[in-house]
């Protein structure tokens, strides 16, 4: 087992990176606080091939893996762009389709995906069923040639971005009559579909949105993978949701470290610099480490992911806790050494602290990755 990345990852990181600061955090908190979207430097990184580095090469992408979106979505986020539709589009949606969609929808959506112009929002959680899948009501029932979805799904990100959303509902099953997970290629405007902005108190050019389904009529061909894809498609997307969104919590990280050493290594208030005081520098260099700790564990889980390692479930969870916990305690660091600028505008931290915190709850929150630790690598009993 050698997580060490070879030349061709190396130096995407590079070239990721260099994007990133042509950018940079200011970029991006402008168009959060404008309401506008992040287009020039989605278009970019589609042009350049970064959104389909994990689409298959028969598809127009790079035919790498999660490691090598993994590595995109950290670099971009350390450059100061966390971008979350990197994780709900190129590494949940499509994911799902390359793995488990049909022939025909490969051919459609996967090429979009590779050169960033297919945006995919993804619809699981709801306003009744939190962390708890199995209590999910979105149903669709056969309807003629095709299908008529009702329902509705919260926390939806990025919404007014794109086109169509992935949506996990449930299914009657034709021989059993009971429900069972499916998802659908549900396109925003189809009659039937609405959706609400939620008013968010974080900084980010991603809005969240509520989403109905009244009746929406749907093609047969909306169905992704047919009606025996059920939960294997749907865990095809939940393990790189949760890597991809550890790479981008590590990414914070390591911009919020950078920045708290840049500023108490030039900040005197008495004899030499703020960061020559250990109550300074040390919460720094714990966050360093912790940060490393975690990206790490992401390097892992996408390595585990991409080799089909039965262990990813587990390894996939702990890198997303690990990157929640060390991105929140960096942010925090930094804003610390920077005393009252680091609740300013102008310096560039505390407009991160909202994205940080949110990757403590979504798309898992801490509590259920420490029962599904306590369940599944302790041996204990459920307890949910």
């Amino acid at each position: 087992m050698d997580f060490r990345e070879n030349d061709e990852q190396r130096a995407l990181r590079v070239a990721v990176a260099s994007l990133a600061a042509k950018y940079g955090h200011e970029y991006w908190v402008a168009k959060a606080r404008s309401g506008e979207k992040t287009t020039e430097l989605w278009a970019e990184a589609g042009r350049l091939g970064y959104l389909g580095v994990a689409v298959p090469e028969e598809y127009g992408g790079g035919g790498g893996g999660i490691t090598e979106l993994s590595i995109v979505c950290e670099e971009l986020a350390a450059g100061g762009c966390p971008l979350l539709l990197l994780v709900v589009s190129p590494a949940i949606a499509a994911t799902v389709i390359a793995k488990s969609g049909t022939p025909e929808q490969r051919r459609a959506w996967l090429p979009g995906f590779a050169d960033g112009s297919v945006r995919m929002s993804f619809a699981i959680t709801e306003p009744d069923a939190g962390s708890n899948s199995h209590r999910i009501t979105t149903t669709a029932r056969p309807d003629g040639d095709g299908w008529r979805l009702s329902g509705s799904k919260v926390f939806i990100s990025g919404v007014d971005e794109t086109d169509t959303t992935l949506v996990v509902s449930r299914l009657a099953d034709a021989r059993t009559g009971k429900l069972r997970p499916a998802m659908f290629l549900v396109p925003n405007d189809a009659p039937g579909v609405e959706y609400r902005p939620i008013p968010m108190e974080f900084t980010s050019p991603e809005r969240q949105f509520t989403m109905f389904f009244d009746e929406a009529a749907l093609p047969a061909e909306s169905l992704v993978g047919g009606e025996d894809a059920g939960l294997g498609a749907l865990f095809a997307g939940l393990n790189p949701e949760r890597i991809t969104v550890a790479a981008y919590a590590c990414g914070i990280g390591r911009y919020a470290v950078a920045r708290g050493a840049a500023y108490a290594g030039s900040r005197k208030v008495w004899d030499g610099t703020i960061g020559s005081h250990q109550a300074i520098a040390h919460p720094l260099a714990k966050s360093h480490i912790e940060v490393d700790l975690a990206r790490l564990a992401t390097r892992r889980a996408a390595w585990a992911y991409d080799q089909d390692d039965p262990a990813t479930g587990e390894y996939a969870n702990s890198a997303k806790y690990a990157a929640a916990e060390a991105a929140i305690g960096a942010v925090d660091a930094a804003v610390q050494a920077h005393g009252g600028n680091g609740m300013t505008s102008e310096y560039g931290v505390g407009t991160l602290w909202g994205a940080v915190r949110a990757a403590r709850i979504a798309p898992v929150s801490r509590e259920m990755i420490l029962n599904f630790v306590a369940q599944h690598s302790l041996g204990l009993d459920r307890s949910y």
